[in-house]
């Protein structure tokens, strides 16, 4: 960590996440890139220290039979398993089990919990309300940490909550698209609901982040973190764009903690024209 990123993490609070707790407030996937070096190189630009993992096998495995888990610093990085790639709720539930089964295996600390993704359909890539809100209650009920991906809907959120979920981490727009946050009154409302009884409580913008700009808003409206994978790894220079999401996610925590003056209609003058002994001819 540069010594100008330490400066501005000491100016907040801690990420926890259940019995996890973190400094960078950013998480990154490791799918989509070109290659495991590549993959290697931008997850230590992002600064992130809890990066996601899809745990079906062949996810994990690339094209040259190479393990995915090989490229990563174990002893870095807390591993957050996934269920990409999952249409049922008790699909999603045998591979979160299957991903506590490997990190034991590696001793992670990433062990204990899991991105749960329930997806509707092949198309949109948008979460099941319903199968989310079973497997999340089987799933804490089987002792894991739940950090459910979830549509901006501020019902279903607090659902999900009431659950027992660890997290709940609305999507900005749909999975891989790049839109950014296209419905900030939604997150807004989301943030209201499940933060009334414990401010603390972690939510997190999960998926249609593009660039930087996207991150910082989801952190200005006062989520407390944003996961994304594609922003980086399907950029032109992904390297760069790490580094660039790295700063934004600063940099909108931020602003946020400092409080935006509020927007007006007309201008206000920077210099204070009170007191000014107005000159004039005689």
């Amino acid at each position: 960590m540069t010594r100008k990123m330490a400066t501005d993490t000491a100016l907040d609070t801690p990420l926890v996440l259940g019995s996890h707790t973190f400094r960078s407030r950013l998480i990154v996937g490791t799918g989509k890139y070109a290659t495991y070096e590549l993959m290697q190189q931008c997850l230590e630009a992002s600064g992130a220290e809890v990066i996601t993992v899809a745990v079906r096998r062949e996810r994990l495995i690339d094209s040259e039979g190479r393990n995915l888990l090989d490229f990563i610093d174990l002893t870095r990085y807390t591993i957050l398993p996934n269920t990409a790639g999952c249409f049922t709720a008790e699909d999603a539930i045998r591979v979160a089990r299957l991903g506590r089964e490997i990190l034991q295996g590696l001793e992670n600390p990433g062990a204990d919990w899991v991105k749960l993704e329930v997806l509707g359909d092949k198309k949109t890539l948008l979460p099941d309300p319903v199968a989310t809100l079973q497997a999340t209650e089987k799933l804490v009920a089987d002792g894991f940490q739940v950090l459910c991906y979830t549509t901006d809907d501020p019902i279903t959120a607090r659902r999900l909550k009431e659950a027992g979920a660890t997290s709940v981490m609305p999507a900005g727009s749909p999975i891989g698209s790049g839109q950014g946050i296209l419905n900030p009154n939604n997150i807004r409302i989301c943030l209201e609901y499940l933060k009334e009884d414990d401010p603390d409580y972690p939510v997190i913008v999960d998926a249609g982040v593009g660039t930087a700009s996207d991150v910082s808003v989801a952190m200005e409206l006062g989520c407390d973190g944003v996961l994304l994978n594609t922003g980086i790894a399907g950029a032109k220079d992904p390297l760069t764009m790490a580094h660039a999401m790295r700063n934004a996610c600063v940099a909108g925590r931020l602003a946020y903690l400092a409080g935006r003056i509020p927007k007006k209609l007309y201008a206000t003058a920077s210099s204070p024209d009170e007191g000014v002994i107005a000159s004039g001819r005689r």
